[in-house]
């Protein structure tokens, strides 16, 4: 990263240097890649409709079914995602310049990431499910999960930000939002991505049991569990239907590939831009 004319600038990998703009990263780095999987979405909700419709997977579930459970899944953790985001910028700043906080609340993080999400539950069921709040509780399992990922990689990218930069900042009288825009966002940009990738990978993994509280609670049935991809998992097995759950399964799996090629991929690419040297 180099200075010019009182503002920073960022090296690219075959050394030039050049400005970005806040416009221009968040485009690249969030609107382009969701674009994309919204036009697949649509596209893909369409074809299906008009060609699909009649494929079946066994007796109970077609392929616009399985594809809804599955967007449905996706909104739930994309809901997540923005919450544990939103939360994780503002923790991860103060931990990383101030050491007050740092010594005090690190442990703290660490002593929360360590406990399994599981144990959370009595809470989620007396904060959200005895209010019938069924997908909050959802959303809110699955941004635990996410939560400490994004948090943890966030220090680690402001934590690095070579003194030279910092002192560049200084001497341009970069401070407040200034700082944040030109200085600290672009330096997590890497482990923040990277972070988000580990942060969506844990909340596939919870999916299943985000959606299917009501084994968690005494007298409940399945009339409380919610509409997704985990839940139609779940009633495939206990079921013993095997077309279902093999239909379900492989709908995950392509969600999964296509954020992975289509999201995550290009955006480990795009961060190596912002890695310093």
């Amino acid at each position: 990263m180099a200075t010019h004319e009182h503002g920073l600038h960022y090296r690219h990998h075959s050394g030039q240097t050049y400005p970005i703009s806040m416009t221009q990263r968040l485009y690249t780095t969030f609107i382009a890649p969701f674009a994309i999987i919204g036009i697949l979405i649509v596209a893909l909700a369409y074809f299906s409709a008009n060609s699909l419709s009649a494929v079946s997977l066994g007796n109970s579930a077609s392929f616009n079914y399985l594809f809804e459970a599955t967007i449905a899944t996706f909104f739930r953790m994309c809901t997540a995602y923005v919450f544990a985001v939103l939360l994780a910028f503002p923790l991860a700043i103060l931990v990383s310049r101030v050491k007050f906080l740092e010594r005090l609340l690190i442990p703290v993080f660490d002593v929360a990431q360590s406990i399994p999400v599981l144990v959370f539950f009595p809470v989620v069921i007396v904060a959200f499910a005895t209010r019938g709040l069924w997908n909050e509780a959802a959303i809110f399992i699955i941004f635990l999960s996410m939560l400490w990922n994004i948090i943890f990689s966030l220090i680690s990218g402001f934590k690095a930000i070579p003194r030279d930069i910092e002192w560049a900042a200084e001497v341009f009288r970069i401070k407040g939002f200034a700082y944040f825009k030109k200085v600290l966002l672009p330096a997590s940009i890497p482990s923040f991505v990277l972070g988000s990738l580990l942060a969506w990978a844990q909340g596939w993994n919870i999916i299943i049991v985000a959606e299917v509280l009501h084994v968690y609670l005494p007298h409940a049935d399945t009339s409380h569990d919610l509409f997704g991809i985990g839940r139609v998992l779940v009633d495939a097995t206990s079921t013993s239907n095997f077309s279902l759950f093999l239909g379900a399964m492989s709908m995950m799996v392509c969600a999964i590939a296509l954020l992975d090629f289509l999201v995550w991929q290009k955006l480990l690419r795009y961060a190596e831009r912002f890695k310093f040297d």
